[in-house]
């Protein structure tokens, strides 16, 4: 009613509307089913009412299609069109090596570094760039991969746990451990660590491997996302405990 009857009527134009951290909504522990069916209604009306064409949703989140309606009864959420983000690339950022030059004169060569250990991850990329602006070290000239690499073990990789704020690798150790499916993927990162990449087969164990954001597809296999993910992991006996031997 308030979206016919309000936003339709008072809003010209497109209307686009953002919902954030959607796979917050898998661990609620109330059912969201009539949520989202609501939205699968909205895009159903179109067809009755055109100016529903001119609403979109975004649902932005870590999370499959086929996992957001849990009732197997219902119709599936299987609308819309599914965006897959990959890491930054050396044009996207920029504004990163902007803010490097302000202190250091070969801030490109810098990112390019950076880039290396995050694999472009986002978070990660703009972790490590703030703690080079942070730092009161003298870079030697063509030093520049040996301080970013002594950076990054140093504040990220060693005492991970310790050096983990804001809150990132914590994140993706917890996602493992607390899914469903935690000793099968628990096994498949364990093979991809020592064998250095797996088949893709889209098995619903390598699907939540990828949305954990630990690995990434690589043509027609999965490899660890980036080398900070693959010291910090390799390095942790949890994931070699005899439990998921």
């Amino acid at each position: 009613e308030f979206i016919e009857q309000v936003l339709l009527r008072e809003i010209e134009g497109k209307i686009v509307i953002f919902i954030d951290e959607i796979d917050s909504t898998i661990s609620l522990n109330f059912s969201t089913d009539d949520f989202f069916a609501g939205i699968r209604a909205m895009y159903n009306i179109r067809s009755d009412n055109p100016e529903y064409n001119r609403l979109s949703f975004v649902l932005l989140g870590v999370a499959t299609p086929a996992s957001l309606i849990k009732n197997k009864e219902h119709t599936p959420f299987n609308i819309g069109t599914a965006i897959s983000l990959e890491g930054f690339k050396l044009e996207e950022v920029k504004p990163l090596i902007r803010g490097l030059k302000s202190k250091y004169a070969r801030g490109k060569l810098l990112v390019k570094e950076v880039l290396k250990w995050t694999g472009g991850q986002p978070f990660l990329t703009q972790k490590i760039c703030n703690l080079m602006m942070q730092s009161n070290e003298v870079i030697e000239e063509n030093k520049e991969a040996l301080w970013v690499e002594n950076l990054v073990v140093n504040q990220i990789i060693n005492n991970w746990e310790s050096n983990d704020e804001p809150q990132h690798l914590k994140t993706i150790r917890d996602r493992l451990l607390q899914s469903k499916n935690s000793e099968k993927l628990l096994k498949l990162l364990r093979t991809i660590l020592t064998e250095g990449k797996v088949l893709l087969d889209s098995s619903d164990s390598q699907r939540e491997l990828l949305l954990s954001g630990i690995v990434k597809q690589e043509n027609q296999f999965l490899v660890i996302f980036n080398p900070i993910y693959r010291e910090v992991f390799t390095s942790t006996a949890l994931f070699f405990s005899p439990n998921f031997s």
